[in-house]
């Protein structure tokens, strides 16, 4: 049975940062980073969902990281792809629904498949939504909804944030409460930009792959001792 805390965020978003240092530190491949950090992403959803979250979104891939080493990127792709492919039971048991945010330019049609596959095998779970930014950024996000507006014939009039918000790839999900970052870094790095428009803001040294659930629970309670007045007093 989930614990459901007071004060708790609804939707808790993750920039996972470290993987890279966290292999070099240990003598190791960039590679092996990248897996000991999505194992921590399974550990940290499991946790998260235990807790009665609604929503977790893990930027896993961004627009950008296109420039990082071909090698990487495609060792990356195919642990993310494995990754999805071997959770998939494992969260459908807990209850978990998986949905991916992000475009399929550029992506394998393997991994793809994969993806769609673990949405529709676990859509209708009622626990924790495990959002993947996979192949995301924030701007294009934006621009890909200003342009559905335009091809839905919304007549400028009528354009509001309601209207822009439904098609967002975050439709129907509520704004982030709760973004954490990892490995000292602190900045938004073109990730969901219009939904952390009043989100807390948590940055931990911790490099990612070393961020458990204790650390987590550093984060909770971080949160649960501020005040979010939303523009108001």
């Amino acid at each position: 049975m989930t614990e459901k805390k007071t004060n708790s965020p609804r939707h808790i978003a993750v920039i996972m940062d470290g993987n890279g240092r966290w292999a070099v530190q240990r003598g190791l491949s960039r590679l092996e980073g990248h897996r000991a950090g999505l194992k921590a992403v399974q550990d940290t959803a499991r946790h998260l969902n235990h807790l009665g979250l609604e929503y977790a979104t893990f930027y896993a891939f961004s627009t950008e990281n296109w420039t990082r080493p071909p090698t990487e990127v495609k060792g990356l792709f195919k642990l993310l792809g494995e990754s999805i492919d071997n959770e998939k039971r494992a969260l459908h048991e807990d209850n978990i629904r998986i949905k991916w945010l992000g475009q399929e330019d550029r992506l394998a049609s393997r991994l793809i498949k994969d993806i769609r596959e673990a949405e529709e095998y676990t859509r209708n779970n009622t626990g924790m939504t495990l959002c993947l930014a996979l192949n995301y950024g924030g701007r294009q996000e934006i621009v890909n909804a200003a342009r559905a507006l335009v091809t839905d014939g919304i007549k400028t009039k009528d354009i509001n944030e309601k209207q822009l918000e439904s098609r967002l790839y975050t439709s129907g999900i509520p704004d982030v409460d709760l973004l954490i970052r990892t490995a000292g870094e602190q900045r938004l790095s073109n990730f969901l930009l219009w939904q952390c428009a009043y989100a807390e803001f948590y940055f931990t040294p911790i490099l990612w792959p070393d961020f458990n659930r204790a650390e987590m629970d550093k984060a909770l309670h971080a949160y649960a001792s501020r005040q979010r007045r939303f523009g108001g007093l």
